[in-house]
């Protein structure tokens, strides 16, 4: 596994050498790139002005804001380079909070953290143990391409797991939603639906979270390069039925549903218990 980034963890005086890492696979991804229907040939990115239609070399592109309809101010790479922040090889830890403080709404990016030699490991063990047995999480900023960041430090599996969070201002509220309206809910209906949650109750790693359009896609792709007709499934409609006799139907299918793991949990626990009995027999 590469590094992308390399600094340092800071907080108070103690600072912990670091190697940043993608936590997110990218090679899981299926991209596609453009061609030409005609002869298949590679679509450049072509950069256009909108105004004169002219396609536009890096040299005669600048950044510019706008603050009226129209208008822009111009802001050029050396106005840029005048505010750059003192650093941006340090994450500067500005406190440690309760986990839960965090609203899942503000998580962006995971990244991997891992210490950046062996004599980082021992203060970047002592770190994640402490906020493991803390329930804290670490809070601060660290400047990534000419912006600050805000970012979390966490415990994950004996590491760190370091996230990029959104600012909590840019998070627009959830009563601007339209037609959200809260209405009194008919008991039974509301009964139905805690016991239909209830029986559908899991864990993560039981559920299949298989990316099923992306196998289809990555299958779909083989078959024409190996010459293949392509079949599609035509999904049906499923029919509407109304709320009570859904949540009923519901939860007598995940009961059925339920019944043959029970059984097989059950019929495994009892070759179990069995086998000792079995053994001590033998031995007799």
């Amino acid at each position: 596994m590469r590094s992308i980034w390399k600094g340092h963890i800071r907080f108070s005086l103690v600072t912990i050498p670091i190697r940043i890492y993608n936590a997110v696979d990218t090679e899981e991804t299926i991209r596609f790139n453009q061609l030409h229907k005609e002869d298949n040939g590679a679509v450049g990115y072509e950069k256009k002005c909108k105004k004169c239609g002219k396609a536009l070399t890096a040299e005669e592109i600048v950044k510019g804001y706008q603050f009226e309809p129209e208008q822009y101010v111009i802001v050029s790479p050396e106005d840029i380079e005048k505010i750059k922040l003192k650093s941006t090889k340090v994450i500067e830890i500005e406190g440690f909070i309760d986990a839960s403080e965090v609203h899942s709404t503000l998580y962006e990016s995971p990244y991997y953290a891992g210490p950046d030699g062996a004599v980082a490991a021992k203060t970047y063990s002592l770190l994640t143990q402490a906020l493991k047995a803390s329930g804290k999480v670490g809070v601060g900023k660290v400047v990534l391409r000419d912006r600050e960041e805000i970012v979390m430090i966490s415990p994950l599996d004996g590491g760190l797991v370091l996230y990029k969070l959104r600012n909590p201002q840019e998070l627009r509220k959830m009563e601007d939603v339209p037609q959200i309206e809260k209405k009194e809910a008919n008991k039974e209906e509301l009964k139905l639906s805690i016991s239909l949650v209830d029986s559908m109750a899991s864990s993560l790693k039981e559920m299949d979270l298989t990316d099923r359009y992306r196998d289809a896609l990555r299958e779909m792709i083989e078959a024409k390069i190996a010459g293949k007709q392509v079949i599609t499934v035509q999904e049906e409609e499923k029919p509407v039925v109304d709320i009570m006799t859904a949540l009923k139907e519901s939860i007598e299918r995940t009961k059925a549903q339920k019944k043959p793991m029970e059984k097989a949990k059950g019929e495994k626990k009892q070759e179990a218990e069995a086998k000792p009995a079995k053994q001590r027999k033998q031995v007799a």
